[in-house]
């Protein structure tokens, strides 16, 4: 039996103790962050004070929706016709959660199954969105199935499948959208790939420990979060979260990344019938990552946390240990400054508040530091490395509309890493905001829901990019922000969208693109450019 192999063993091991120790009241299964209208409808609530919602971490569960669903209707606060009409409409689906039987006007499932001990559903994912601009026409079309279950009062299971098709290639790793990431099989001119999500959970009344694999977001946001913004492909990842005050609560992770960087010495050259060829391993490589979050009076919450990227053979026990402060583990193991070598790891920490003490009113900051020194802080040839977001948005001030905007500022070098095993990666892709750094960003929206489920959104992106100095070279400090502008993105879009039945949507997009710069680096062909672009599809699932 080999180290490695050992170690894995060690590590669920005690994920069983974790599972069988604990009294248990609850379950969770988690509704990803792709089927927004949800989490804007409990966005809505939160903004109108109706319930109040730690908004920094998503996904939520499908029970914690179903709960907050529930304040709604039993609250005093008197809904408009669209929103008791969508809060109906989405009872059809969380009620699974609520209801120990299925005698409740229900969404229409390919299959569900739920008594007393068991609860069960499956259904179908499929898909397609058809794009038209002066470059030409191309899609992206998707086909799967999803499934969740219950068993008892507390273990709950999730998976999803996912094949997609692209004609062209819209997501690379250097590509600045807000497509998440993917491995592709490439064709002759786009694209397939395959993603599997899924999980087990074991919860009790103030907490959940999951093993899964899927996607998450630390930082609040509407136009792309700047701690963890789901932009990967999904990675395995241990998830804890607890909530033992109704002013705290406290979140981790451990994940199992991709490092996509070849260990020559485990690699293997073999020879067979068909001939030669070598079996290529890569460097294991790894995410402990943490978030306090305290709640001094009701909705306002400030989350403070930290995480590390390290790469080892094996993942390595005081990054287990959910409540450290990982960069000071990482100089008692790795003694970097000691040694004068490259054999630390790599660390980070984030800050972010979230206010929503003035009704109808979301405020948001949110700040990642990646690299900080104090002897820098009034040094004007030097800079701190950090990404530092602001957003608000605005609900019903007007019946039915909400205002959204929001700025993102990424210094030179944030989120970027010289040793390539410990890059704040996974699959190439960042795992921070989709922009990268030595960029800003600019965000305003208007949203319009006239009747249940229909939405109406306009909006317009102003974002800009510099130097890449990763690329050049040279001195990794004192490096100017946005001294020169080598990418910009200029875009107005009008979207509408129609959830006819519960996740089955229609919708189409007009949208005006000014692209300038890189060409190839950052930007589809397709839409490199001045750009008029009419999208169209529909889908059931996510």
């Amino acid at each position: 039996m080999n180290f490695s192999h050992l170690k894995m063993k060690k590590l669920f091991f005690l994920i069983t103790i974790l599972f069988f120790s604990i009294s248990l009241y609850a379950q969770n299964v988690y509704y990803h962050t792709s089927n927004k209208d949800v989490y804007d409808f409990l966005d809505e609530f939160a903004n109108l004070k109706v319930i109040d919602i730690h908004t920094t971490v998503k996904p939520f569960s499908r029970m914690f929706i179903a709960e907050k669903l529930t304040e709604v209707k039993e609250s005093s606060y008197s809904l408009n016709s669209r929103q008791q009409a969508e809060l109906d409409f989405y009872f059809k689906d969380f009620n699974k959660e609520l209801r120990k039987d299925k005698n409740f006007d229900k969404r229409l499932d390919l299959y569900t199954y739920k008594d007393s001990l068991f609860t069960f559903s499956v259904n179908p994912i499929l898909g397609i969105e058809y794009f038209m601009n002066d470059s030409g026409s191309f899609y992206h079309r998707w086909n799967g199935a999803e499934a969740f279950a219950y068993v008892g009062n507390h273990w709950g299971f999730y998976a999803s499948l996912r094949d997609n098709h692209e004609s062209t290639i819209l997501e690379k790793e250097d590509f600045l959208t807000q497509r998440t990431g993917a491995n592709y099989k490439y064709t002759d001119d786009g694209g397939d790939y395959s993603e599997m999500r899924g999980g087990l959970t074991y919860s009790w009344n103030w907490g959940s420990l999951g093993i899964v694999k899927d996607h998450f977001e630390w930082g609040n946001n509407y136009n792309g979060a700047n701690i963890f913004s789901g932009h990967t492909p999904s990675f395995a990842h241990i998830k804890l979260q607890l909530k033992p005050a109704k002013w705290f609560e406290f979140n981790w992770v451990h994940g199992w990344l991709v490092s996509e960087v070849v260990d020559s010495a485990s690699s293997m050259t073999f020879t067979n019938a068909y001939g030669t060829d070598t079996r290529d391993v890569m460097f294991d490589k790894y995410l402990a990552a943490n978030l306090f979050t305290f709640k001094p009076w009701n909705n306002f919450y400030v989350s403070l946390g930290n995480s590390i990227i390290y790469s080892s053979d094996g993942p390595q026990l005081q990054y287990l240990i959910p409540v450290m402060f990982y960069k000071s583990v990482d100089h008692t193991y790795n003694a970097t400054d000691q040694s004068g070598r490259n054999v630390g790891q790599n660390s980070q920490m984030f800050i972010d508040i979230s206010s929503r003490n003035i009704k109808k009113v979301h405020l948001s900051v949110t700040l990642f530091i990646d690299e900080l020194s104090t002897d820098r802080f009034f040094n004007d040839t030097m800079w701190n490395f950090w990404s530092f977001k602001a957003g608000t948005r605005i609900s019903d001030f007007i019946t039915n509309t909400f205002i959204t905007a929001e700025y993102t500022r990424s210094m030179p070098l944030t989120y970027k890493h010289n040793i390539p095993t410990t890059t704040f990666e996974s699959n190439g892709y960042n795992l921070g905001h989709y922009l990268m750094d030595n960029s800003h960003e600019f965000y305003f929206s208007v949203i319009v829901k006239p009747f249940r489920t229909l939405i109406l959104k306009a909006d317009y992106l102003f974002a800009q990019k510099g130097k890449d100095y990763d690329d050049l070279g040279g001195s990794r400090l004192g490096n100017p922000f946005m001294d020169n502008v080598e990418w910009e993105n200029k875009t107005v879009s009008l979207r509408a969208s129609y959830q006819v039945i519960n996740d089955g949507y229609i919708f189409v997009k007009y949208q005006h693109s000014e692209i300038t710069g890189d060409n190839i680096k950052y930007t589809p062909a397709y839409y490199y450019g001045t750009r008029n672009t009419i999208s169209l599809g529909a889908n059931i699932g996510f």
